[in-house]
């Protein structure tokens, strides 16, 4: 267990799509918001999870189609809403400011956020594939696999909730309030190139 803990650490603290939502939220929308999109990535990684268990994973793996199919949605969204960062408009300095106040996201929405950009990344489903292969057989007890959940679950959450407490500090984004545009647009950047990277990377079809 401790083995599959500090893989899981290892694959979640590692910058990727989750990462820039969570920022993101935290650092242009407000504390609240950020912990909602923790929600959602940490039920994303449930949904993985839970198909991976039933065993429709190995199916996946193993259909070349699916595995195209999957990979090109994808990296579709997150092109696509990097390019929505990407458009973001710089304000005057008090425009920003009443926008700031006015600007908040939905719990929903922030949910949505999160959830949408862990389950459309198609490196955690072959790392939530790969990494549940090697610890789980038939042989492995409900329990066991149960706990196994657990700690992915868990790990998640707290990693995703301290990125989001930390970029949410109101001393941090007082400092980062006349940036948002730019938080926006390398953030949006960032996602546009993950895309890219993994529309582009072979033998993942």
């Amino acid at each position: 267990m401790i083995t599959l803990l500090v893989i899981q650490l290892l694959g979640v603290m590692s910058p990727g799509p989750d990462f820039a939502v969570v920022m993101r939220n935290s650092l242009v929308h407000t504390r609240r918001a950020a912990i909602f999109t923790v929600f959602g990535v940490t039920c994303g990684d449930l949904l993985h999870m839970t198909y991976i268990v039933l065993g429709l994973g190995v199916i996946i793996a193993k259909t070349a189609w699916l595995l195209t199919f999957l990979k090109y949605i994808g990296a579709g969204y997150l092109i696509y809403i990097g390019i929505l960062g990407i458009r973001t408009k710089k304000h005057s300095a008090d425009y920003a400011e009443k926008a700031h106040q006015h600007k908040v996201l939905s719990d929903f929405k922030a949910f949505r956020s999160g959830f949408f950009t862990n389950i459309t990344n198609f490196k955690a489903m072959l790392f939530f594939i790969g990494l549940f292969s090697g610890f789980i057989t038939p042989e492995v007890p409900n329990m066991v696999i149960a706990i196994y959940v657990a700690i992915i679950l868990v790990s998640t959450f707290a990693w995703f909730l301290i990125v989001a407490i930390f970029f949410s500090n109101k001393h941090l984004i007082s400092f980062f309030k006349n940036f948002q545009h730019i938080i926006e647009r390398v953030t949006g950047g960032f996602l546009i190139l993950l895309g890219l990277k993994i529309l582009f990377t072979k033998g993942n079809s």
